[in-house]
């Protein structure tokens, strides 16, 4: 994934904020929106775009658009810049590969050591109990 390519096939639309705030929320449009068209882009591979749909299915939209929102700030520059470093962070955790766990097993010495520990637990505790007279 080419990350100054990815951002310029980004798409920004500045609305109103919505929430309290009085009368600056309902004069300035500081919202941003972005979406990024997955299925149209041309910085990423075919597997790179089977990997985003597959992970962030639940994001993306009938017509395959990622879209993200921030309204953090009072300032449109600071919550595009924000948005921006959001999309690039989802991207990229979607794009990461999950370690494969490979099977262990334990040593020789670490089971010798276990069943030592548990006969001595078994003794320590077989040791409470009250003296038998014979």
């Amino acid at each position: 994934m080419d990350r100054d390519h990815v951002i310029q096939e980004l798409q920004f639309k500045a609305v109103r904020s919505s929430g309290a705030g009085g009368q600056h929320v309902n004069k300035v449009a500081t919202k941003v929106e972005l979406a990024f068209d997955v299925a149209e882009s041309a910085a990423l591979s075919e597997a790179e775009k089977e990997r985003i749909f597959d992970k962030l299915a639940n994001r993306i939209n009938k017509d395959h658009v990622l879209q993200l929102q921030c309204d953090d700030s009072r300032s449109q520059s600071k919550n595009k810049a924000l948005a921006i470093e959001r999309f690039l962070e989802l991207l990229e955790k979607a794009l990461k590969r999950k370690k494969k766990r490979r099977k262990t097993k334990p040593s020789r010495s670490s089971i010798e050591k276990r069943l030592k520990s548990k006969k001595n637990q078994a003794l320590k505790k077989a040791n409470r109990g009250k003296p038998r007279i014979d």
